[in-house]
C-alpha cells in the first residue's frame, strides 16, 4: 500500500522522530530527504517526540533529553529550513497530553492490543505481559498529535499504517459522538523507498541494533562501516556470478548512487561474474562519502551556536502550541468541558 502525494497545497503534514540517538541513513531515506522536498509543497510540522520516547526509555530519561538538540542539528544539517518547516518539542505542548487523556476513553485495551504495530513492537522489546501502559497507549498519543494539528498527510513506513488507521477510527468515533466534524481524518504518505536494512543485512537500520551509519559519520567511520556491509555470501571468488537480492551494498547504491547508468553496468558485471565485492564497496564508500560529508560539515557549523538552535525550537514550539490549543478548545467545547 503506497499513497501518492496529493497536489493540494493546503495539506498539512505532521511528521517527526523519537530523540533517542543520532539520526542515520535509514532516517535519511525513509523521511528526511522527503521532508526537505515536502517543505516546499505543504505546511509541515516536525515533532521531536521526546514524551513518546519515554514510553520505553523512562529508565534513562537523560538519553532522551540529551538527544533533542542532537536530532534538531541533524534536521538542520540535511536542509530542513525552520522558515519553511515548524520544528517543535512534543513535551512542551501540554495540550497534546490533554487530548490523549480524552481520546483514551474512545479506545478499548483490547483494540490497542490488536494493533499490529504495537504487537510487533512488544515482541521486539521482549515486553511479553510486562508492558508499560504508556507504551500500550502510544497509538492514542499519536492520534492526539496528528489531530491537534488537523494534519491531513502523515508520512509513515508500511509498518506504521495501522497507527494511521487507529487514528482515523478515533476521529470518526469522536465526530459521531459530538455530531460535528471537528477532527480531521488523515492519509498515510508512504515513501517510495521504505526502510533501509542495516549494514549486517539482518534487520532494518537501527540505532539500538548498532547496524547503522550515522549522518554525522566521519570518513573513517564510513570506511569501517562499508567494510562490514553484507553482500552475497555465495560470491566466494571474483569469477563467481553474484546475486543482487538481499545484497546490502547494492541496496545502498540503489538508494544513494546518482549515476544510475553506471550502477546498472556494475550490477550486470556483478551478476555475470568477474567483479569483486571490494570494487562494489569502494564505489559505495565514495557515494556515501559524497553524501555524508556536506551534511556532517553543516552539522558542525550549526553546532557552534546551540543557543540559536534552541531558539529555533522555542519559536517553533510556540507556534505549534497555538494551533494545538485551538483544537483542544474545540474538543473540550464539543464534549461539554468548557465551563467559563
Amino acid at each position: 500500500m503506497q499513497a501518492s502525494t496529493p497536489e493540494n497545497k493546503n495539506h498539512l503534514i505532521l511528521t517527526g522522530d523519537r530523540p533517542t540517538g543520532p539520526l542515520h541513513l535509514g532516517h535519511f531515506v525513509g523521511s528526511l530527504r522527503n521532508r526537505v522536498k515536502y517543505q516546499h509543497q505543504y505546511q509541515q510540522y516536525i515533532m521531536l517526540a521526546d514524551a513518546q520516547a519515554l514510553t520505553d526509555n523512562m529508565d534513562d530519561p537523560a538519553k532522551v533529553h540529551n538527544n533533542v538538540l542532537e536530532v534538531a542539528l541533524d534536521y538542520l544539517a540535511v536542509g530542513i529550513d525552520p522558515a519553511k518547516s515548524t520544528i517543535f518539542i512534543q513535551s512542551q505542548i501540554p495540550e497534546l497530553t490533554e487530548l490523549t487523556f480524552y481520546y483514551l476513553n474512545l479506545v478499548s485495551v483490547a483494540r490497542l492490543e490488536r494493533n499490529p504495530t504495537i504487537k510487533q513492537e512488544i515482541i521486539l522489546r521482549n515486553f511479553e505481559r510486562d508492558i508499560p501502559a504508556g507504551f500500550l497507549t502510544y497509538p492514542v498519543s499519536q492520534a492526539a498529535d496528528i489531530t491537534a494539528f488537523k494534519a491531513s498527510l502523515v508520512p509513515v513506513g508500511e509498518d506504521q499504517i495501522p497507527m494511521i488507521e487507529q487514528t482515523n477510527e478515533i476521529v470518526r468515533r469522536f465526530n459521531r459522538l459530538v455530531n460535528k466534524d471537528i477532527l480531521v481524518e488523515c492519509q498515510a504518505l508512504v515513501p517510495e523507498i521504505g526502510r533501509l536494512p542495516g549494514i549486517d543485512g539482518k534487520a532494518k537500520m537501527s540505532k539500538s541494533l548498532g547496524n547503522s551509519i550515522n549522518l554525522g559519520a566521519s570518513a573513517a567511520e564510513i570506511k569501517a562501516a562499508v567494510k562490514n556491509v553484507y553482500t552475497d555470501p555465495l560470491h566466494l571468488r571474483v569469477a563467481d556470478p553474484g546475486h543482487l537480492e538481499g545484497n546490502v551494498a547494492f541496496i545502498y547504491l540503489d538508494a544513494f548512487d546518482q549515476d544510475k547508468e553506471g550502477l546498472q553496468a556494475m550490477k550486470d558485471h556483478y551478476v555475470r561474474g568477474g567483479l569483486g565485492d571490494s570494487v562494489v564497496k569502494a564505489r559505495l564508500e565514495g557515494v556515501l562519502h559524497d553524501l555524508i560529508t556536506p551534511i556532517r560539515e553543516r552539522r558542525e557549523e550549526f553546532a557552534k551556536d546551540r543557543g540559536q538552535v534552541l531558539q529555533i525550537l522555542k519559536e517553533g514550539t510556540r507556534k505549534a502550541r497555538e494551533i494545538a490549543a485551538q483544537t483542544t478548545d474545540e474538543v473540550k467545547a464539543a464534549i461539554g468541558l468548557k465551563h467559563f
